[in-house]
């Protein structure tokens, strides 16, 4: 994923990349980090753009300036945050050089995934510094600049930028003179427009692997691990090879020279150019090789090769997921991949009514329902767009853009304008309703009945959607004992009446089986989902167990896995109301619980399995989950994963680790077909 600050500065997106490239300033920096004292000593030159002044974290200060080679007076100018707006009247085109330090923020453990998609400051400790672009670690010099970074840091670290790695020196035998000697050293430059600067070091070891590319400089390809998931670098740096010549092949050649994963003591999950950053602890699922290294390998073509417009929706990640997580369960089986879509409808059906917002507004992932729309929504339109323009011309749209709009910025009526080009059709009506309209239509078939004639059989079909009415190509399935057949029909008011020959007598028909419509799904494909608990307005948590340990481990789970502080309203909640409960405990506080209260019994397909199980059902008028734990340190090891398996009904867990999980079935429905005379 691209946080909300890699976007910030969209004014420029009618802007060539070739302009863009002439532009754009250098900036220069030297940087000297000692992450066991969290110091930071840095000298950063640039030729000023502008007259404005510079952000720095509120833990650095301006030590000395000089402008065009003269002493200049730095001076605060006021606070943005947590930054300090500072001005030296530097006139446009100056040579401006300073020099800044302090003591950096301690790295904070205590983060979530959730917190660290947050803003965050520059961080340092010795397992691991992340100072990121937006914490205010370096004076930008414009929304986009080129970039040298010299970095200097201690025998025991490791560090990068990124960019094109330039020089490197390994710390010296000796410890007498120079003054660098015993301390690792590089250089990276950034010759691309760049809309910020990422920094990340730590204790690491560097493993590399360089590929040759026909036409272009060998690629080099590294991983920067801890050494405690080192033995994990040879297959990742193999399957981001595979990635990149798969990706290379689609859209076009890759667009830098290196690319690099790098391990985090943080749960991050970050694409940045020429790399990832990843959390050590997500580096050791065996999963991710699989899944998330490809959706940020793609990520340097969409979002850091071209930049997503975010003043008119950040398109990147829907795109992202479309090509990357979508097409590998797309590989995987037909199955695989309606499971997936099926997942994003039923991500969508949790979300709260005013959470529903289009597509244009969404600008990062800062919580579940902006990922459901983001990149569930987002990738589900280029699903239908794939469908409507056929993959050929879709294909052909997705190398037109990258052509067109390589290190520029780009909108979603850029995407648009490249699709057209590539189908030979106009796309106005598709992209505006999906893109500029919230939420999405609720479709059903009214009837369905056969009407006899001596030229064959004529089954007339109704339609109606919510108003004001989509223009759709709805797939309808017609069922009979022989066979069953699709047909696709377009609708675009509220009702639609057609009639089609058909060959035998059907049984029934179904509205869109393979789920290749965005739409408000019926209840009867609505199996209560944890993300129904995960967003709700109004949460309760319940506590089965009266153990102080266990109830503190309950209240520090709840605190991770609901986006909104629940309420307490004790065992009544569990029979009364209408909003969401949680209830937590031990197995036999909890059995006995539902159990007293007439409520249904703990799944069979759990029973006995693993540290914890979780599971929904709907208990009258009150949607019930139920975590269940055989002890308070069992309910500690799932809280950090149980916010992640928001698209599931029921899980166990062994410790930290889903044993089972699942969905339960919601078949969709069928109509039967009636005789019409």
């Amino acid at each position: 994923m691209k946080p909300l600050w890699r976007f910030a500065f969209a004014f420029a997106i009618a802007l060539p990349a070739l302009v863009l490239h002439a532009q754009v300033p250098r900036l220069e920096l030297e940087l000297r980090l000692d992450p066991d004292s969290r110091q930071l000593r840095a000298i950063a030159q640039f030729d000023n753009p502008d007259a404005g002044g510079f952000l720095l974290h509120r833990s650095l200060e301006v030590r000395r300036a000089t402008v065009g080679g003269a002493a200049a007076l730095p001076r605060r100018a006021g606070r943005q945050g947590e930054a300090i707006l500072w001005r030296i009247g530097a006139a446009k085109g100056a040579r401006v050089r300073i020099e800044y330090g302090g003591t950096l923020p301690e790295l904070d453990r205590a983060l979530d995934a959730r917190g660290v998609l947050g803003a965050k400051p520059p961080m340092a400790s010795s397992e691991g510094s992340y100072l990121p672009a937006a914490g205010g670690w370096y004076p930008s010099p414009a929304p986009l600049f080129t970039y040298r970074v010299s970095l200097s840091l201690p025998a025991s670290q490791r560090g990068l930028v990124a960019g094109r790695l330039v020089s490197e020196s390994l710390p010296a035998v000796s410890a007498q003179p120079p003054a660098n000697a015993g301390r690792y050293a590089a250089v990276f430059e950034f010759d691309q427009p760049a809309d910020g600067i990422d920094l990340m070091a730590g204790p690491y070891v560097i493993r590399e692997r360089m590929v040759g590319r026909d036409g272009a400089a060998p690629l080099r390809l590294r991983t920067y691990f801890a050494p405690a998931i080192d033995a994990l670098a040879e297959d990742y740096l193999e399957d981001s090879r595979r990635y990149i010549e798969h990706y290379a092949q689609r859209i076009g050649a890759y667009p830098y020279t290196e690319f690099s994963i790098v391990s985090s003591p943080l749960p991050t999950g970050l694409g940045m150019p020429t790399m990832t950053y990843l959390g050590e602890s997500v580096l050791k699922l065996p999963f991710i090789r699989a899944t998330s290294l490809g959706h940020e390998v793609l990520h340097n073509w969409w979002g850091n090769g071209v930049f997503a417009d975010v003043s008119r929706g950040n398109w990147s990640e829907g795109l992202t997921t479309f090509m990357a997580d979508y097409h590998y369960k797309e590989r995987d089986s037909a199955d695989a991949a309606r499971e997936t879509r099926l997942g994003w409808l039923r991500d969508f059906a949790a979300l709260p009514r005013d959470a529903h917002a289009p597509l244009a507004s969404f600008r990062s992932r800062t919580h579940g329902a902006a990922a459901a729309l983001g990149y569930g929504k987002a990738a589900m339109v280029f699903f239908m767009l794939r469908d409507l323009i056929g993959e050929a011309a879709f294909e052909r749209g997705l190398r037109l853009f990258w052509v067109s709009r390589q290190f520029s910025f780009a909108s979603w009526e850029d995407l648009r304008a490249a699709f057209e080009q590539a189908s030979g059709r106009p796309l106005r009506q598709f992209f505006s309703q999906w893109i500029e309209r919230a939420g999405g239509p609720r479709i059903r078939i009214v009837s369905a009945a056969v009407r006899e004639r001596r030229d064959g059989n004529q089954l007339e079909i109704a339609i109606e959607q919510s108003a004001p009415g989509y223009a759709l190509r709805v797939p309808i399935e017609i069922v009979s004992d022989a066979k069953s057949e699709t047909h696709w029909i377009d609708i675009e008011g509220e009702r639609t009446e057609v009639a089609l020959a058909v060959d035998r007598l059907p049984q029934g028909v179904r509205l869109d089986p393979d789920l290749r419509l965005w739409r408000v799904l019926d209840a009867e494909q609505l199996p209560p989902i944890l993300r129904r608990w995960i967003l709700a307005d109004a949460p309760r948590l319940v506590l089965a167990s009266e153990a102080a340990d266990v109830r503190a481990a309950a209240a520090s789970l709840a605190r991770g896995f609901f986006e909104r502080a629940p309420r307490l309203p004790g065992a009544s909640g569990l029979t009364e109301g209408s909003d969401p409960v949680l209830l937590v405990g031990l197995h036999a506080d909890i059995d006995a619980t539902l159990a007293r209260l007439g409520l249904p019994p703990r799944p069979t397909l759990l029973a006995g399995r693993g540290t914890a199980q979780v599971w929904t059902v709907q208990a009258g008028q009150v949607p019930l989950a139920v975590v269940s734990a055989r002890d308070a340190e069992a309910l500690r090891q799932i809280s950090l994963a149980l916010p992640h398996y928001g698209a599931r009904s029921y899980l166990a867990f062994e410790g930290a680790r889903a044993i089972e999980t699942g969905v339960w079935p919601a078949p969709g429905r069928l109509i039967p077909v009636t005789a019409s005379r």
